[in-house]
């Protein structure tokens, strides 16, 4: 498979902080779910922020190597550019529109690129969470966590994207929430072609639904390989995680709740 996002040599400097990313290099073939994690700290967000645009330039900047999506470099194009080329943000659950409805919210990121339907990916929305749709018109400042994850998947697919990238899904969520959301990526993967990028710091849940892994420390690729690969490994959750789940726990072969 071609690689349909390639990061070279990234580095990442903040201001008066020194290098939150250090050459790293990384890529996600078209058609893949690939997982960065690590614990906090490791660079994945600063990683995800540089690649979608978002850093934050008052006090970061890429100050080496390139992005390249979808065969072109990225450079130094605003996030609006990126996504209109089909590369989508999941952000963390408190950045949706708390004083619009849920449709409102939806509506509001709608993209016609490539003719897309706006009104048939709002279906598609609602058939993967079915708790949103009785909330089609409440604000989104009332829903819970769980249900503003949900909004924020929502709002990145009204995108039309080709590839997704996903910061933190399960950050402050309910470990069985998290694999319903993280199944759900898998099924808009399997069944819609998009690529996904998956930030976690969840490292049992994205082994579940990632095909490759990434493991970052202090900014660098550290690890890299298939989830059986990695699990292999006897340092990967003592080293890195200090986890202590039994082996069927951490199968990634084996079937989670609520898979589709």
């Amino acid at each position: 498979m071609s690689a349909l996002l390639e990061v070279n040599d990234l580095e990442v400097s903040y201001r008066g902080a020194g290098l939150g990313v250090q050459g790293l290099s990384l890529e996600v073939a078209k058609g893949e779910i690939v997982a960065m994690l690590g614990a906090n700290g490791a660079g994945k967000t600063t990683t995800l922020r540089a690649i979608s645009g978002f850093l934050p330039g008052d006090i970061a900047k890429v100050s080496a190597g390139t992005v390249r999506f979808d065969g072109k470099l990225m450079g130094t194009q605003s996030p609006h550019k990126r996504v209109w080329q089909g590369m989508s943000i999941i952000p963390e659950r408190e950045k949706v529109f708390r004083f619009l409805t849920v449709e409102e919210n939806l509506k509001v990121t709608a993209s016609t690129r490539d003719g897309h339907n706006p009104a048939e990916t709002m279906e598609l929305i609602y058939e993967l969470f079915p708790a949103l749709v009785e909330r089609r018109t409440v604000s989104a400042g009332f829903l819970s966590g769980g249900e503003r994850q949900m909004l924020a998947i929502g709002r990145a697919l009204m995108t039309n994207p080709t590839l997704l990238l996903a910061d933190e899904v399960s950050l402050g969520i309910a470990p069985g929430l998290v694999v319903q959301l993280l199944d759900t990526l898998r099924r808009i993967n399997r069944e819609k072609g998009i690529t996904i990028l998956v930030v976690e710091q969840n490292a049992a849940a994205a082994l579940r639904v990632a095909d490759r892994v990434y493991v970052l420390e202090h900014g660098r690729s550290v690890l890299q390989g298939t989830p059986k690969e990695l699990l292999n490994r006897e340092d990967f959750f003592s080293v890195y995680f200090g986890l202590a789940e039994t082996d069927d726990e951490l199968d990634p072969g084996k079937p989670t709740k609520g898979a589709k």
